[in-house]
């Protein structure tokens, strides 16, 4: 059982093999089913992720329930067509991919929690800008969430991925942190080239709070996204560049995990700090759910 990034990058050098791999062994074994079975099991995932950023950016695209959120993909789409993107066209597909997914997903839609349904846009915002951009295979794709998913076992095993324990950094950070070490052994870099890139990854998103307005997974959850992906293709191309965090990964892990336990109950995903504190975000709250509801 490995149970520390450390182990896992000695694990991969010492045995010439990959995060994916590993992964995908595990899997077989816990399962009993086969490779291609097991490979199977999460090409279907991939058709879930896809679908999520196809509704979101179709015709006039999605709106939450509330009314809140919604259509904004669809504005991103629009704009990287006949614009030329201060972040870049590339970068723009990541968030547009992002927002996409999580808009469905405030809109009661069908998405794949990668780690968690309020950080489900990161990776299918930074899987299919690549896809497009780098022309990754179905194959590629299919290690690409192995690896992600390894690494998402670590930190939920010595950290956590759930906003009301460690904030969003939990979430989002998270995401964006296996995100961008599965990209940086897609693109051949070395186990501890990913093992960089995933702590750089959570060092640039440290103390994120989870704020919800209304306590729901609108505002800013699905902007917040998109910073999830741009951080994770920044981060890979840190790590792919030779740039080496200097803090070892699974200390920045351990350093999430205290951060996170430290916040305020109010910015844990509570709906009562941060951005739901403010008059505008109470008045919000009030619309939808009345005023006995407000700070209660």
């Amino acid at each position: 059982m490995l149970n520390s990034m450390q182990e896992i990058i000695d694990y991969a050098v010492e045995n010439e093999t990959t995060f994916a791999e590993i992964m995908i062994s595990e899997e077989m074994s816990l399962k009993g089913i086969s490779r291609d079975e097991v490979r199977a099991l999460m090409k279907q995932n991939i058709d879930v992720m896809r679908e999520a950023v196809e509704k979101g950016i179709t015709d006039e695209g999605v709106k939450s329930v509330t009314g809140y959120t919604g259509q904004d993909a669809v504005k991103l789409a629009t704009y990287n067509e006949r614009a030329h993107a201060l972040s870049g066209y590339e970068m723009v597909e990541a968030l547009k991919g992002a927002i996409a997914t999580n808009e469905v997903n405030a809109a009661m839609g069908i998405i794949c929690a990668t780690p968690t349904a309020g950080s489900s846009g990161t990776i299918p915002g930074i899987l299919f800008k690549l896809e497009k951009s780098h022309h990754l295979t179905t194959d590629q794709m299919i290690d690409f969430l192995f690896a992600a998913a390894l690494c998402g076992k670590v930190i939920a095993n010595n950290a956590s991925v759930a906003g009301a324990i460690g904030g969003c950094q939990a979430e989002v950070g998270s995401a964006s942190a296996i995100a961008t070490a599965a990209e940086v052994e897609i693109f051949g870099g070395s186990p501890q080239a990913s093992g960089h890139a995933m702590a750089l990854a959570i060092s640039n998103l440290l103390g994120l709070v989870c704020d919800p307005v209304a306590g729901l997974v609108e505002i800013p959850c699905v902007m917040r996204n998109a910073i999830g992906s741009g951080n994770g293709l920044i981060s890979a191309d840190l790590a792919l560049a030779g740039v080496e965090s200097k803090i070892p990964v699974d200390e920045v892990i351990e350093s999430m995990d205290k951060v996170g336990r430290n916040l305020p109950a109010s910015l844990r995903e509570t709906g009562i700090g941060g951005l739901a504190g403010t008059p505008t975000g109470e008045a919000i709250k009030r619309k939808i759910f009345g005023q006995s509801t407000v700070n209660s």
